[in-house]
């Protein structure tokens, strides 16, 4: 055990270290594996990779083994849920790497071999998996082959195993790192640019036109005499179907009943911390009265002037007021509080310091080569904050040596008794019996449902697309039980009462059902219709134009004939043609016409265009150098885009929404 100790001081004080996989997204961001999730290949499989089916059981014995590695490196048993879901993307990103990556790189024919292997370990060239671990470096934060020897001989008499799983852990990140790193190179090799490509960058960036141009716009009215037909919905629709892909998602509309404190409540509540506040003023064992009798437990942090503003601005005025001992009650928002000063003294904001874990042998000596640093107050460590300079204190089982101090400052501990403001039982009852009223009415079917909305005076909000992964519905978080009867449910079903959080009951109905594939063409007609319109006004106006300066060879003429005037722009360049308030169309097309000569008319996004260039420059702004870092910047991109790129053609199924 000394071992996983050592592991955890130097890793830091408090510190809660996600898990160490984290080191590989750079690569791939867990929030890009929901991008590609798609319906549920089966009942109980958590998702696919790779045509391999990934059932619940695997995955779980993954998030266990995860798990188990999270608990070595922070020492910790607990996990709130931010480190529960980073643990399983943890997981997932592992399969993604065997399943997929792995074989994709040794099908490029990439290998790491056993000699290499021993030398991303502990050699010349060791990966950062162990170079950057801290239980693998010295005093000087330098990586230490004798301290990772030392590590390894552990391993094998922890009787626990943990060393040795995490040992494995640790080997096959290396591993897997070195095969992104080769990929990654052999990707970047491949996108050479020579010589002649650069000097044509360059040589586009730095050519600009000047032009002359008359625009007549389309206009807001509605042109009667332009029809788009069904077929040609289809054709389009048929022809751009790729644009209109999509993940099963659902559409509801749901009812919520928030449980709200009465004002019996509001009053319980101030009457219970009354009951007890003379106690609290005159008790000799705040941490244990507190535990009994407040919602707040007893908090040794040291507070400067301003700090508690964090807690309410009237517990910050009253502790550092003059001559403050407790507070009369206050009311915060859904609580009541009274506050009362326990300690006050001259506390340093850090400490430079050395520690060491307590148990250890020769603990002066150890101190003697320590690495110093500067640590702020910490929950659990305020007595190292008060410690004399060069003197040593014993806490949470490390030895800390004070060496030096920051300016000590006038603080305060204080001891805050509160009492949050809950719905009793009777008003929780009183909301349930609303919302059952509603369901009892809805009856399961949509048209009750609707019914129910007017009888009863409340709210249907709806939901367009939910995607499986949705677990927050408007300002209520941790939906997830309605997410899962959205995707079970049929179209027209009524849900029965769902509670959230104890504190919202919840009925929904299902109006829409989107399957993973193509979005129906009913639901992306009126789009089309609108972009076909748009043609063909465009060729309408066009035509317009053609016949009203039929003939005509001069700009101004062209100007007059439309009733417009003739514009200009210098210095127009194509490769930004985004940021000079221009029709990108306009500016495509007057790139590359011939000087001198009048061209159009051109249907563009927002008008007709007649335009002529009436001459062009060349500079030197743009240098060989803004294309090699263009190039860079994309070739950068582009690697970024390699691991999705492989999920989507390898249909990657994500269906852990359906279990978590």
């Amino acid at each position: 055990m000394a071992v996983l100790e050592t592991i955890r001081v130097k890793l830091g004080i408090l510190i809660t270290v996600l898990i160490a996989v984290a080191l590989l997204s750079f690569i791939i961001d867990p929030s890009t594996l929901q991008s590609v999730s798609s319906s549920m290949s089966s009942k109980y499989d958590v998702g696919e990779i790779n045509g391999k089916s990934i059932s619940y059981t695997d995955f779980q014995a993954d998030v266990d083994k995860f798990t188990t590695i999270n608990e070595v490196i922070t020492g910790s048993s607990v996990q709130n849920e931010q480190q529960q879901v980073s643990i399983r993307n943890a997981a997932w990103q592992s399969l993604i790497d065997k399943h997929l990556f792995v074989k994709n790189a040794k099908a490029a024919g990439l290998a790491v071999g056993e000699e290499e292997m021993v030398d991303i370990i502990s050699g010349d060239i060791a990966s950062n998996v162990i170079s950057m671990n801290p239980a693998f470096c010295d005093e000087n934060g330098n990586f230490s082959k004798e301290a990772l020897l030392q590590f390894i001989s552990y391993v094998d008499s922890d009787e626990s195993g943990r060393l040795k799983l995490y040992w494995n852990y640790l080997q096959n990140a290396a591993q897997t790192q070195q095969y992104y790193a080769k990929y990654m190179s052999l990707f970047a090799q491949s996108n050479f640019v020579n010589s002649l490509m650069l000097a044509e960058q360059v040589a586009e960036n730095n050519n600009t036109f000047d032009v002359e141009f008359v625009m007549v716009p389309f206009g807001f009215e509605n042109d009667s005499t332009i029809v788009v037909s069904d077929s040609e919905i289809r054709k389009y629709y048929d022809s751009h179907k790729k644009f209109y892909k999509q993940q099963a998602s659902r559409d509801i509309e749901y009812v919520v009943f928030e449980v709200t404190p009465s004002a019996e409540d509001i009053a319980a509540a101030n009457q219970a911390l009354v009951a007890v506040y003379d106690d609290f003023a005159s008790t000799e064992n705040m941490k244990s009265f507190l535990l009994a009798n407040s919602d707040r437990q007893l908090d040794n942090t040291w507070y400067k002037e301003g700090q508690l503003n964090r807690v309410s601005k009237a517990v910050n005025d009253f502790a550092f007021g003059k001559n403050a001992t407790v507070s009369e009650v206050i009311e915060n928002g859904d609580s009541f509080l009274a506050v009362r000063v326990m300690e006050e003294a001259m506390v340093p904001d850090s400490v430079y310091v050395k520690y060491v874990p307590a148990n250890s042998e020769n603990v002066d000596s150890l101190l003697t080569v320590a690495e110093a640093m500067w640590i702020p107050q910490t929950p659990g460590y305020e007595d190292v904050m008060t410690a004399k300079v060069n003197s040593n204190v014993t806490v949470n089982g490390l030895v800390f040596k004070v060496l030096d101090t920051t300016a000590p400052v006038a603080k305060k501990r204080v001891a805050i008794l509160e009492k949050s403001v809950v719905a009793s039982k009777e008003t929780v009852n009183s909301c349930y019996a609303k919302a059952n009223t509603f369901a009892t009415k809805a009856a399961g079917k949509y048209e009750n449902f609707q019914k129910a909305l007017t009888e009863e005076g409340v709210y249907a909000h709806p939901v367009n697309k939910m995607l499986e992964s949705a677990d927050r519905l408007g300002a209520v978080e941790g939906t997830k039980e309605v997410t899962r009867w959205a995707f079970d449910a049929k179209k027209g079903d009524v849900s029965s009462i769902m509670t959230i959080n104890n504190n919202y009951f919840i009925i929904a109905t299902l109006t829409g059902i989107h399957k993973e594939g193509y979005t129906d063409i009913n639901e992306v007609a009126s789009s089309i219709r609108t972009e076909l319109y748009s043609e063909k006004l465009g060729e309408k106006k066009a035509a317009e134009v053609a016949e009203k300066i039929a003939g005509l060879t001069d700009m101004q003429a062209i100007a007059d004939a439309l009733k417009t005037t003739v514009s200009t722009k210098d210095g127009v360049a194509f490769s930004s043609m985004s940021n000079q308030g221009l029709d990108p169309m306009f500016i495509g097309a007057a790139s590359v016409a011939e000087d001198g000569k009048i061209y159009g008319p051109l249907a563009g996004n927002i008008g007709v265009y007649v335009y002529k260039v009436t001459g062009r420059d060349t500079g030197a702004f743009y240098t060989e150098d803004d294309a090699k870092a263009r190039d860079a910047q994309m070739s950068q991109y582009a690697s970024q885009m390699v691991v999705p790129v492989m999920m989507e053609d390898a249909d990657v199924k994500d269906n852990r929404a359906r279990f978590f």
